[in-house]
């Protein structure tokens, strides 16, 4: 800074000492020259103004590289440490709103893990009626399903068998509708346009063969086979745990979307005051004020 105030002065030296040897005044040059003073001294003023004052100044004209590439300025990273720590890039930035930022990103952390914890507890206890209830008379019940089985375990009393005629050859769907597999065939025949769905069409037919392939797909096998009979009690247990695991699921679900969202609004925030103090994407030029004082 020091130095654009030695070149301003050895302009305006010029520009007199030019115009006491031609004998009179000159105007525009002198005018030119103080113009070029002033719009120097006033810019350094301006561009000084910008940098906050919170004791950490990443605002600051920086000439570094990272990885080869030059950076813009020094404050590129605050937003991207918000992002990963919400509250941080306020911190640096001397905010003392980034207490609320911590606060927010600790109580939704501590809730989800509190939600999900819940919820595999529940999980593992509605797993477990179902394999020492509804399937203690598969051998090797130690299965364990998708989601969708045990929702199907919850809405149905039973099962069913995947093959009525096992062994003999000949694959024979369930047909008792009030049993899952039973529901499924009912499906698959009803999907596959039969003429008429209580009727079986020619087995090697298009539409006969289009059900057995949905209902392969779809019904419970021999080893996933389900019974509530005599177990009515233990199912509704096994039902208001399902709805508990349920329940924890959605709240953790939701815990970790309000995280989210306060890393985001974190980011967002931290970049909004750094465009505002002339930090990242904010040019220095338009800050600068030039003028000229003419010298008569």
């Amino acid at each position: 800074m020091r130095l654009f105030r030695v070149l301003a002065c050895m302009a305006v030296g010029a520009a007199c000492s030019a115009s006491t040897l031609a004998g009179q005044p000159n105007q525009s040059a002198v005018g030119v020259a103080v113009g070029v003073a002033v719009g120097v001294e006033v810019g350094a003023v301006a561009t000084e103004s910008i940098v906050p004052r919170h004791g950490f100044q990443p605002l600051a004209t920086s000439r570094r590289t990272f990885l080869g590439l030059p950076m813009r300025d020094s404050a590129w990273w605050v937003p991207l440490a918000s992002a990963a720590i919400p509250g941080y890039g306020q911190k640096l930035l001397g905010q003392s709103r980034f207490v609320a930022y911590l606060a927010v990103e600790s109580f939704a952390v501590a809730n989800y893990l509190v939600s999900k914890s819940a919820g595999d507890r529940e999980v593992q206890r509605y797993r477990a009626l179902a394999r020492d209830v509804a399937r203690a008379f598969v051998p090797g019940n130690s299965a364990i399903g998708s989601w969708d089985y045990y929702e199907a375990m919850e809405k149905h009393l039973e099962s069913g068998v995947y093959d009525r005629t096992i062994g003999t050859g000949v694959f024979s769907p369930e047909i008792n509708e009030n049993s899952f597999n039973g529901e499924i065939w009912l499906k698959a025949r009803q999907l596959s346009n039969w003429p008429n769905v209580n009727v079986d069409p020619d087995h090697n037919s298009v539409v006969y063969q289009a059900a057995i392939a949905y209902y392969a797909n779809h019904a419970v096998r021999p080893e996933y086979r389900w019974n509530w009979h005599n177990a009515q009690l233990e199912k509704d247990l096994y039902r208001q745990t399902i709805l508990r695991a349920n329940g924890a699921s959605r709240d953790a679900r939701q815990y970790l979307a309000a995280a989210a969202v306060n890393h985001l609004l974190s980011m967002v925030d931290a970049f909004i005051t750094l465009r505002l103090q002339g930090g990242v994407g904010a040019g220095r030029s338009g800050f600068q004020i030039s003028g000229s004082l003419p010298i008569r």
